[in-house]
């Protein structure tokens, strides 16, 4: 028997859990399906802007801008500090507290709200029935909707003459977490995600090249 709502969204990311938060204040029974979870295994609400995308790199790029004005601007302003170093750890530290503190304001929103929180990989079904996959082996999950959203986003391009290995080819999610700085960093790309991803490193002390079609 599968359980019913009126509506099912697949995708918590910026569209779906404020489409889900403003469908249950209207009064529909809603469920929002995700699969993301952070490095302990724990639900991450949010999707990529939220976990990997645009509030990881911002904290980044904050973090790395005050680093190189402090080596390179606060002398002129007439602030001596002495030797600047980079706890590399210590930022990125900073920038899973920053992704935390959201994820738990995004699942307290949706908690408020009324907004059924279902864990695991959704796949749409004939009759608008979803199926609900948590992993670990666990049977499948099936709920019925009178409506449903697909919100599932984006994923990187893995194109044939760089296929990414996570080590020496990368994705952006990969970028947003190296554990030294790169002596030397190319990227494909040169939209917002590269440019940002590049002027963090480069800040922090890396020789970035962007390779950019257009």
């Amino acid at each position: 028997m599968s359980e019913r709502y009126d509506l099912a969204i697949i995708g918590a990311g910026p569209a779906g859990y404020v489409a889900a938060i403003r469908a249950a204040q209207l009064g529909l029974s809603t469920a929002l399906i995700d699969d993301g979870v952070d490095d302990e295994g724990r639900p991450a609400l949010g999707g990529t802007c939220l976990n990997v995308g645009c509030i990881p790199s911002k904290a980044l790029l904050e973090s790395s801008d005050l680093y190189e004005r402090s080596r390179r601007e606060f002398a002129d302003h007439g602030l001596v500090i002495g030797e600047v170093g980079l706890d590399l750890e210590a930022m990125m530290a900073r920038k899973r507290r920053i992704v935390t503190t959201l994820n738990q304001g995004v699942a307290g929103l949706l908690q408020a709200n009324g907004v059924e929180v279902l864990s695991g990989r959704g796949r749409l079904h004939a009759g608008r029935r979803v199926e609900i996959l948590a992993g670990g082996g666990s049977e499948p999950r099936f709920v019925e909707a009178g409506h449903v959203i697909l919100a599932t986003g984006s994923r990187p391009l893995d194109i044939p003459a760089a296929r990414i290995d996570h080590e020496r080819i990368v994705d952006s999610s990969d970028a947003l977490a190296f554990d030294a700085v790169p002596a030397r960093l190319g990227i494909i790309g040169a939209g917002v995600i590269g440019l940002e991803l590049g002027s963090v490193w480069r800040r922090l002390g890396a020789e970035v090249t962007l390779l950019e079609a257009q």
